[in-house]
């Protein structure tokens, strides 16, 4: 970690979501596949620790598990069970829903609600993978002005019996002729939400391109009541800061910026408190954190070999720009056993130090923007057509996500 300065004060007030008061104005986006118990306890053992530079307690940051569909929790299929799963000192317990039903939505929420298995509930509507808007939902429901509506009121409706607050995350829009993210931001505040998340891409960036931060603050001074929440291309704290200054949102939403740098919440939090302090670790230091992860995901699976098979995905993105050849990298995306993780990590040179520029900027999928899947005749109205109700009454069957 770098030396840091005496804190000059905090960059935001702390973030309220309803009743929870989140010391560093930071949530961790829910990534599917990705932000799993087992991830989110490492994001948040390294936010604690910024937010004890700062001075700061209590919650450190907002820690979203990923997307889990409202039918397979109604059903209570064995791996959304397993999706909603929250460590014991895990608080607030975040819960990200899915879904394009209001009364299959209703339901999740009031099984969450009434027995006791979430603190806070946020609603996606960002999604802009093909499988997900073919079949209305995700980034492509917006459009719906109506099914939005009845969705985001149906789960503020049941959160408040228990005053579990609601959040939505959402997109720009389908592509830049057709964007929602004011009206929908609008509707979601009238219809009681606590905040409002918006990436700056529209579903036909997919995660090409650069984040419209203008859209941040035009929604920003559009929603007036709740907290605005900005997300896209943040790569580091100083992005945050900027970010800020730039759109005057309420907080920033994390996504593809700490994969295989959890460590980045630390960053955060120290920043959001004012100070410069940094995190550069050594090759040593982020091997410690990549094997820390892989056991954490053995308690999560209760099973070596798939925590294995998960932690293969993450290995470029905590090696990225340090010297490792191509040999042990490849060695590392086919590991099968604790053992062998062991083994390989001890011929990394952990005094390498941190790689600096090599290590930073963009990590994650990117992609070229295309056009958006959707259900025939989607975009033809704003409102729901008899046709179309039927397509996404077989939606959350075809999504999965739990």
């Amino acid at each position: 970690m770098t030396p840091a300065t005496e804190p000059t004060g905090a960059v935001l007030p702390p973030l309220r979501i309803g009743r929870h008061v989140i010391e560093s104005p930071v949530v961790l986006a829910p990534m599917a596949g990705i932000t799993n118990r087992a991830f989110r306890r490492l994001c948040r053992e390294y936010g604690d620790e910024g937010t004890a530079i700062g001075g700061a307690s209590g919650a450190t940051s907002l820690y979203v598990s990923e997307m889990i569909t409202s039918r397979a929790l109604v059903e209570r299929t064995p791996e959304s069970m397993r999706l909603i799963e929250h460590d014991p000192d895990e608080s607030p317990r975040s819960i990200q829903l899915y879904s394009v039903d209001p009364a299959t939505a209703r339901a999740a929420a009031r099984m969450l609600v009434t027995e006791d298995r979430a603190d806070h509930i946020d609603l996606n509507f960002g999604c802009p993978v093909p499988k997900v808007t073919r079949k209305g939902g995700g980034s492509a429901l917006p459009w719906k002005k109506d099914l939005f509506k009845a969705i985001v009121g149906a789960v503020v409706e049941e959160g408040g019996k228990r005053d579990i607050p609601v959040t939505v995350k959402m997109r720009k829009g389908i592509d830049d002729e057709h964007l929602t993210f004011l009206d929908a931001g609008l509707t979601a505040e009238a219809e009681g939400v606590a905040a409002v998340a918006l990436h700056g891409r529209t579903a036909a960036q997919a995660y090409s391109g650069t984040a419209d931060w203008t859209a941040i603050k035009q929604l920003k001074q559009t929603v007036t009541t709740v907290p605005v929440l900005g997300n896209g291309d943040i790569w580091s704290a100083e992005d945050a800061l900027r970010m800020v200054r730039e759109t005057g949102c309420d907080g920033v939403v994390v996504g593809r910026g700490c994969l295989g740098r959890p460590w980045l919440f630390t960053d955060l939090a120290a920043a959001f408190a004012g100070t410069s302090a940094r995190v550069t670790p050594t090759l040593g230091e982020v091997a410690d954190t990549l094997r820390t992860h892989t056991a954490y995901l053995v308690d999560f699976y209760g099973e070596e070999e798939r925590a294995c098979r998960d932690i293969r995905k993450h290995i470029a993105w905590y090696l990225k720009g340090f010297p490792a050849g191509s040999t042990i990298r490849n060695s590392l995306a086919l590991v099968d056993s604790m053992a062998a993780l062991d083994s390989l990590l001890a011929t990394l040179d952990p005094d390498a130090p941190w790689p600096g520029e090599a290590a930073e900027g963009q990590r994650g999928r990117a992609g070229s923007s295309s056009t958006v899947a959707l259900p025939d005749r989607w975009l033809e109205s704003r409102e729901l057509s008899e046709e179309h109700r039927r397509t996404i009454a077989e939606a959350e069957l075809s999504v999965s996500g739990g």
